[in-house]
């Protein structure tokens, strides 16, 4: 992944300047606001992830820039110079990707094609293009092939192969993995973070899966109601979520109902349950985590570390319990625990971590949980206003 200088807010990264930007952008159905972006920047040479649950605006965001739907307000810039949907010029400079591909009636090889023809570009070279994008995406095989016999991983991969044959400015992804199994997913994936680096300008993906936005993107902005609630590296967006609800869409816990009872130098201590946690105060939260408030407290499985309850082992963490599990499950290649006790906790571990530690339903496990693994928040309701 390219490593970059963090932007603030939804801008470019420091120093970089914007292919693409949002200002103000806002747009409606029957009176309902579904968009409301106050500033989004895409730079050259990057891939930006636009990640959020169904129904966030995502793909209303998508159209609007890929000009394909008027905003109700705001501007749209494409290279400094703003741009409406039917802008020729901007059109040529750009190609998307949708979630169901769009393929027209033909071979493999035509539908490749048909965007250059438009280009007024040779037939030759239009051939040779086809022919190079085609082995990109491992399609030659199957270039005489009409479309209509093709899986879903195929078709997709031919929507790719149409978009990158046009070497775009500006390539956009709505929902590129969607539709795809399991396995087709993780190679689609995989050649997608490849190709999109070697032959496109810069990328906007559009997802509703963390996986695809942490896999392929340097920023990503996360979106919820129809705005950008955080923008930051995968990075800064598991260390540093901004709101709960960051947290948890990016594979964090929450625990509910927790109050302040201490405050300290961006430390709080949190009384969750039986228990009394030592948290880190979430950025910008640190005046509203007065000692009585209500504050969620968000931590993920991974950062949970179990060990034998004798001997306990020695570390830094300042959180430390002991707890029963209540269950264990596979968790793809690794597995997870669920602990009760004093308070209720999910861990992540390796098979071989939780065989040599005989987890089962019933054994007491050594917890331990550094405080700057746990992020607390104000509850609903105790937010600044506007926030």
């Amino acid at each position: 992944m390219v490593q970059r200088t963090p932007a603030r807010g939804g801008g470019a990264p420091m120093g970089v300047t914007s292919l693409l930007a949002a200002r103000g952008l806002e747009r409606r159905y029957s009176g309902r606001l579904v968009v409301q972006v106050t500033e989004l920047d895409l730079a050259a040479g990057e891939v930006l992830a636009i990640l959020g649950p169904n129904g966030a605006g995502k793909s209303t965001l998508f159209r609007l820039l890929l000009l394909l739907e008027r905003a109700d307000a705001g501007v749209i810039l494409f290279a400094g110079r703003e741009v409406r949907p039917g802008d020729a010029q901007a059109l040529r400079r750009m190609a998307g990707v949708f979630q169901r591909p769009h393929l027209f009636a033909g071979t493999v090889a035509s539908n490749v094609e048909f965007g250059l023809g438009g280009r007024g570009l040779p037939r030759t070279q239009r051939r040779q293009r086809t022919a190079r994008a085609l082995e990109w995406l491992g399609l030659s095989a199957l270039a005489a092939s009409p479309v209509q016999s093709l899986s879903g991983g195929e078709a997709q991969r031919v929507a790719l192969a149409r978009a990158l044959v046009l070497e775009p400015e500006i390539l956009m992804l709505d929902e590129p993995t969607a539709n795809l199994d399991v396995t087709t997913r993780r190679r689609f994936r995989e050649d997608l973070e490849r190709l999109t680096r070697a032959h496109a300008g810069a990328a906007l993906l559009i997802t509703h899966d963390p996986t695809d936005a942490f896999a392929l993107a340097d920023r990503i902005a996360v979106m919820d109601g129809g705005r950008i609630v955080q923008v930051g590296s995968p990075e800064e967006l598991v260390l540093n979520p901004a709101t709960p609800f960051v947290a948890a869409f990016t594979g964090a816990e929450l625990l509910l109902d927790g109050v302040v009872r201490e405050r300290e130098e961006g430390l709080v201590t949190v009384q969750v349950g039986g228990a009394r946690l030592l948290a880190t105060a979430a950025a910008g939260e640190s005046e509203l985590l007065a000692a009585g408030s209500p504050v969620h407290v968000a931590y993920r499985p991974e950062d949970v570390l179990l060990a034998r309850t004798e001997p306990v082992p020695e570390t830094s963490a300042r959180n430390r319990f002991t707890l029963q599990v209540a269950a264990t499950a596979p968790a793809g290649a690794l597995v997870r625990a669920r602990l009760e006790g004093e308070l209720r906790l999910a861990a992540l571990l390796t098979r071989r971590s939780a065989e040599s530690l005989g987890l089962a339903p019933g054994v007491a496990v050594s917890v331990q949980l550094k405080a700057t693994a746990l992020r607390a928040f104000p509850a609903a309701g105790r937010r600044a206003s506007g926030a």
